[in-house]
């Protein structure tokens, strides 16, 4: 078994899957529990999780959920849910395996951002908020970490075609296609490359990468 230690939180999504697939074919131990195992949300089930599945050198703080609606339809559960989901349980489990990592001197954390968080479309404004919180808190914890060699960053994957996005009307996709530059969207099984690839850089800390074609203001 491999000393290298890497959780991915949402394991049951299409996104985690491939993430799992690419580390476990570079040597690492990958747990990847769902909701079922690991509810992000709940503060006592993420202690009781981490205090038993050894010292995590590679965190990525997967776990998400959407509840689109119009801003005044939406409802304050629905909020609440995205973001404990989204951003609280990102700070929940990074708290969890900061210590060890800060005494090792050694660990990395991936959250998993959205390029909602830097141009929200109509209907995200809990999801596109959760995703800016992560952007803050990546910046926020490298700050305060870099001294221990621990590394925070975050990633925006992209528009991908998950269980997550499945549902969404093809005129939808379609659109979200043309916004591409290079006319494709990415993949998981890239995003994966990416995280493993960027999990070797030791120099990077407090980035955020955005891994397809959209523009961006600057």
């Amino acid at each position: 078994m491999s000393d290298r230690i890497a959780v991915i939180t949402g394991g049951k999504g299409g996104l985690a899957r491939a993430i799992q697939g690419v580390l476990h074919e570079a040597g690492w131990t990958v747990h990847a529990p769902g909701r079922d195992e690991l509810d992000v949300r709940r503060t006592d089930q993420v202690a009781a999780w981490f205090s038993s599945c050894g010292p995590v050198s590679l965190l990525v703080n997967n776990a998400g959920i959407t509840r689109d609606a119009p801003f005044l339809r939406m409802t304050v559960a629905d909020w609440d849910d995205v973001i404990a989901t989204n951003l609280t349980g990102a700070f929940r489990c990074s708290q969890a395996v900061a210590a060890g990592m800060i005494e090792r001197s050694r660990g990395h954390i991936v959250q998993i951002g959205s390029f909602s968080a830097l141009r929200p479309p109509l209907g995200q404004a809990a999801y596109a908020a959760a995703k800016a919180g992560l952007i803050a808190l990546t910046q926020s914890l490298a700050a305060e970490w870099g001294r221990n060699n621990v590394r925070v960053n975050c990633v925006l994957p992209g528009f991908l075609e998950t269980r997550m996005t499945e549902g969404l009307a093809a005129g939808v996709v379609a659109s979200a296609k043309e916004a591409h530059e290079l006319g494709r969207f990415n993949t998981p099984i890239d995003v994966g490359r990416f995280i493993l690839e960027l999990d070797a850089q030791w120099h990077v800390s407090g980035q955020v990468f955005q891994l397809d074609s959209r523009l961006r203001r600057w």
